[in-house]
């Protein structure tokens, strides 16, 4: 998708001019570059948060001649999903993470048994 059916899209949810739907998709995007130029974090709910790294200075390679460059440190932005968003996308996937701290998958609709230790019956 383009910014252009973005303004198209929001342009056909109401009752609006395509420079209003260019209006409200400028202006999102401007309050998004503006609190990460502060070093903001946009943490929208549902959606996923905008943030800005910082990456150390390093050392580079010129692909071309193979010359050492010195790559200054900088700041990138960087956009985490929320888990709704993810669950989205991939709708058949395990909704567990390691980083959860061992808390207890939610149980699926299909039970997998393990050959090796049958259930009671």
């Amino acid at each position: 998708m383009t910014k252009a059916d973005l303004v198209d899209h929001v342009t056909a949810l109401g009752d609006l001019t395509r420079r209003d739907g260019e209006v409200i998709v400028e202006t999102l995007f401007d309050a998004i570059i503006d609190a990460l130029k502060a070093n903001d974090k946009v943490e929208v709910r549902g959606f996923g948060s905008f943030r800005s790294r910082q990456r150390k200075p390093r050392t580079g390679r010129n692909p071309k001649t193979g010359e050492s460059v010195a790559v200054p440190a900088k700041r990138v932005p960087y956009f985490k999903p929320s888990k709704e968003l993810r669950d989205l996308v991939n709708p058949g996937e395990a909704t567990g993470s390691p980083k959860s701290g061992g808390a207890a998958k939610k149980a699926t609709a299909h039970v997998v048994v393990d050959p090796h230790h049958p259930p009671a019956m």
